[in-house]
């Protein structure tokens, strides 16, 4: 039973509140034929929404089979509307694209009953109204008394206790009209129904009872009825009710499959099929455009992974004491690629104009090797002497070259001091100091490596294979060096600069300047010299070593003071240029390193000199105090005065005067030294080059530093510990044992000579860890292979540029997408009101509008890859035509499925909001809109 208890229904319109509903109370009998009847505007529909549960009472309650709906929530109502009630509207509101069977088995699909099921009620609902014959037919396919009968085959499908006719016959006419009420007489046997109508003969010829309505109050009733009050002994638990209550409104919980959905959206879509079109279409340029850059990436790495395999490596696998995780990318194999073609003669060397051509720069983590032990490995190896063309061994001890002429000013040539200039001083003094990573540097300017001195492989008959001598001879001594220039006879104007060939004045700065925006132009023109010019190059040789001076009891770095320099550099050896040579045509590789190649004897004397220095002597004789301060070295824990571990990193390059000829000891200075006034013109320009954190934390080392050694004064050293430690100190001086290299280069025959090394590095890590010694395991470094990654990387990084740019409109026409999805569901209002009105929730038609773009992303993504697919064709027609490369574009399946997922995402996405615009309308006012 239903009934009405002190219904109020007000609207606010602005300011003023109308009274739709004035307390309302009446009660219906389980099977009766009710009219309400009374003047527009009365309240007539407003009540009967508020007994379908489409719209809400303000106040009073609404009872159903003496259960209170007070406590009702959304999804309560859903259910309601879906089992309790059937509507049947002036209008049909039926779903124009739908079948007729389709509209009246909707209502059962919420309920979730099976597809059998459904198919067999609403056949049997449709043959109740005498539509049996009419299933497939689509609404605008029949007249208006057949689609009001469709309404209420859809109304009854369901087995609804009361039924809703909201003026059923308002568009039929006469003789519609009354076949449509004799149905609903036959109904009104054992179900109620209540009739909203202006006709007041139909409502006297067919109701069994009138109710009149005037100002929102009934004023008469033809039959009233009171609902009987149970017994209290029938009355059951208050608490017992409501939950027995809540599980039977779990129960009959509606809910939309999202295939339902889909189904609904895919028949929409197809009433629309040029929309449609065009719409995916739009949506499928973006996948289009990302599938062919996959397509061209994947084509590319196919191709290097042929070349890889094919090429005969002359590159050695390196391994560092210390490895990193990662290599920069290397641009060098690029550069051999590039045309031979040269607007000069081959008489004299030339200058190549490559300057600022800044590559990358990297973090990395790293893991000791244990060299010595690999090295006593490979001196004892037989086997390995099959695959190899050389093995090199090379040291943390690090030569320090200058000019001669020191008439002008000193000038240090390795390491190279350009990078100071430029404003890169400091980037370039970390990469410059960290083992073995003395070639890492390649790549920042375009492929020329920033140390332009380099060690030679101990094989000269490999040496003279790979190149031409063009002017003297190849280097035998360790005071000898030679030239290298490349295929044709140029030196990068880096080479240039350093050798101080060209003035560095241009480049002061040149980082900060190019940041700010300002032009730069450092273009000097084409340079050329003649062979005996680059014959006269002479240079002095230091130690690290050769740089410090003894004070007292303590060791200080005086390579910024200018005086002491140039005695020391008057006392050293001295080293000659006694050959210039080019890489033979030839030859698969160059193996010299840097533009200045010198020799392993080179390598070993700076060794012997510095294990023969004072200041080496007295640092091992006492391995428990700092020469640079005189203090003991701490455990790192116990020192009130331990700083960070970047200030420490700063503090060594300021001691060791290590970093690329740019440091400087600030301890040592006095005041005005410190403010600037007394410094080098190098210390200088290295101090505007920093940046104000820089600065500011360069002042607080010093500060630092200097009350270090006044508190140590004052108080004694006794209970005051370096901040470096034995181990560094060593590696400042480049303290280094012929038995402990730095790193190791082998350099393989060929391609199958490396693999056949790499397993014999495999076996030597398999031992290791089979005898428990896995730190003694070796991490090595394949450049042939580097370099390719490094290729395939750039390649990847350029692709997933493009994709980036593609992507934009991608993301524009899904934006595209979320507006037409907008657009259709300010079609589909009248739809949302229907679908509310048959029992429908929010989430039920969020579900639809999300439907249906994803039907539209996976329209534009099987599109667009299918577009992908037939241009794949003409692409690599044009690759083959035009250049030699074995290339093919072709689209990864998993890159064509994942694009596709992701275009299903982003329209799904660019619908959502669209989807809850749909989700909050009222289905009242949305079953109004026409």
């Amino acid at each position: 039973m239903l009934s009405l208890r002190k219904i109020c229904k007000n609207y606010k319109t602005g300011d003023t509140t109308v009274e739709a509903l004035k307390g309302v109370s009446m009660d219906f009998r389980d099977s009766e034929f009710v009219s309400i009847l009374g003047p527009s505007g009365c309240g007539k529909t407003t009540l009967l929404n508020i007994i379908g549960g489409l719209d809400q009472y303000s106040s009073g309650d609404l009872v159903i089979n003496q259960k209170s709906t007070k406590d009702f929530k959304d999804a309560d109502w859903d259910s309601y509307r879906n089992h309790r009630v059937g509507f049947v509207f002036q209008s049909y509101n039926l779903i124009p694209h739908q079948t007729v069977l389709s509209n009246v088995e909707l209502a059962l699909t919420l309920s979730g009953v099976s597809k059998s099921e459904r198919r067999k009620r609403a056949t049997e609902a449709l043959e109740q109204v005498g539509l049996g014959d009419q299933l497939n037919k689509k609404p605008n396919q029949m007249s208006g008394g057949q689609m009001q009968r469709v309404a209420i085959a859809r109304a009854l499908v369901n087995d609804p206790d009361i039924l809703l006719a909201d003026e059923p016959t308002g568009a039929l006419d006469t003789q519609t009209s009354l076949q449509i009420m004799e149905i609903l007489k036959n109904i009104s046997k054992d179900k109620l129904i209540i009739m909203v109508t202006h006709n007041p003969e139909l409502a006297e010829t067919y109701s069994s009872r009138i109710i009149k309505l005037l100002d929102g109050e009934i004023v008469d009733d033809s039959d009233p009825f009171t609902c009987p009050e149970p017994e209290e002994k029938e009355k059951l638990d208050k608490r017992a009710a409501k939950k027995a209550a809540k599980a039977e409104r779990k129960k009959l919980k509606t809910s939309m499959s999202f295939f339902t959905a889909l189904s609904l959206s895919k028949n929409n879509l197809l009433t629309k099929k040029a929309r449609t079109f065009l719409t995916s279409f739009a949506g499928s340029i973006g996948i289009i455009g990302i599938a062919l850059i996959l397509s061209l990436s994947n084509g590319v790495q196919v191709y290097i992974d042929q070349v890889q395999s094919d090429t005969l490596s002359s590159y050695p696998l390196t391994i560092t004491k210390t490895t990193t995780s990662t290599e920069s990318m290397m641009k060098l194999m690029a550069d051999q690629r590039k045309s031979n073609e040269v607007d000069h003669d081959k008489d004299k060397v030339y200058s190549q104009n490559r300057m600022g051509k800044l590559i990358s720069t990297y973090m990395q983590e790293t893991k000791v090797n244990n060299l010595e032990k690999f090295k006593d490995f490979l001196d004892n190896n037989k086997e390995i002497e099959k695959y190899i063309t050389s093995i090199q061994y090379s040291y943390s001890t690090k030569p320090y070259i200058y000019n001669k002429d020191t008439s002008k000013g000193i000038e240090q040539v390795h390491p190279s001091t350009v990078g100071e200039y430029m404003g890169l001083g400091q980037m370039f003094s970390m990469s410059s100091d960290m083992e073995g990573m003395s070639g890492m540097s390649s790549s920042m300017f375009g492929g020329q490596n920033t140390d332009i001195f380099g060690e030679m492989i101990d094989n000269k008959e490999l040496i003279k294979k790979q190149y031409d001598v063009l002017a003297g001879k190849f280097p035998e001594k360790y005071d000898e060096v030679v030239l290298v220039v490349d295929k044709n006879n140029e030196l990068h104007d880096y080479v240039l600069y350093t050798l101080g060939w060209l003035d560095k004045k241009p480049l002061e700065n040149i980082v900060v300047k190019v940041m700010s925006g300002e032009k730069v132009d450092i273009d000097e023109g084409q340079k050329s010299y003649t062979y005996d010019e680059m014959l006269a190059l002479r240079f002095k040789l230091l130690a690290p070593t050769d740089r410090y001076e003894k004070q007292g009891s303590i060791w200080v770095d005086r390579s910024s003071d200018e005086e002491f320099m140039k005695k020391a550099l008057d006392a050293a050896p001295e080293i000659k240029v006694v050959g210039v040579i080019r890489p033979n045509e030839d030859a698969a590789a160059a193996s010299i390193n840097g533009n200045i190649g010198y020799t392993h004897e080179l390598a070993t004397y700076l060794v012997d000199r510095v294990q023969n220095s004072q200041i080496v002597k007295e640092q091992l004789a006492n391995k428990d105090v700092d020469v640079f301060t005189g203090l003991k070295f701490g455990d790192g824990t116990n020192s009130k005065n331990k700083i960070t571990e970047a200030q420490k990193q700063m503090l060594a390059q300021q001691q060791s005067g290590a970093q690329g000829g740019m440091g400087f000891d600030m301890s040592s200075m006095s005041g005005d030294q410190q403010s600037g006034s007394l410094m080098t013109e190098s210390e200088k320009k290295y101090m505007q080059s920093l940046t104000q954190e820089q600065m500011k934390l360069l002042q607080d080392i010093t500060k630092e530093r200097m009350e270090m050694y006044q508190k140590a004064q004052k108080e004694g050293n006794d209970n005051k510990f370096s901040d470096s430690t034995y181990d560094k100190n060593m590696s400042v001086l480049g303290y280094a044992e012929l038995e402990k290299p730095s790193f190791i280069n082998i350099y393989p025959k060929d391609f199958e000579s490396k693999e056949k090394i790499v397993d014999i590095i495999k076996k030597y890590n398999e031992d290791a860890k089979s005898d428990g010694s896995e730190k003694d395991a070796i991490e090595y470094t394949d450049y042939v292979g580097l370099m390719m990654s490094s290729i395939t990387d750039i390649i990847s990084a350029i692709s997933y540029i493009l994709i980036a740019f593609v992507a934009i409109s991608l993301v524009v026409s899904s934006i595209m997408i979320g507006i037409i999805t907008y657009i259709s569901v300010l079609e589909r209002t009248k739809e949302i009101g229907i679908l509310r009105a048959i029992g429908a929730s929010k989430k039920d038609i969020s579900h639809v509008f999300n439907a249906e773009t994803v039907i539209v992303g996976l329209s534009a993504g099987l599109l667009g890859i299918g577009i992908s697919y037939l241009l794949t064709i003409p692409i690599n027609m044009v690759i083959a035509s035009v250049t030699d490369v074995n290339m093919r574009a072709s689209i990864p399946v998993l890159g064509a499925v994942i694009l596709v997922g992701i275009s299903i995402i982003l329209t799904l996405i660019a619908g959502l909001m669209p989807s809850r615009v749909a989700a909050k309308k009222d289905p009242v006012i949305a079953l109004r809109t026409e």
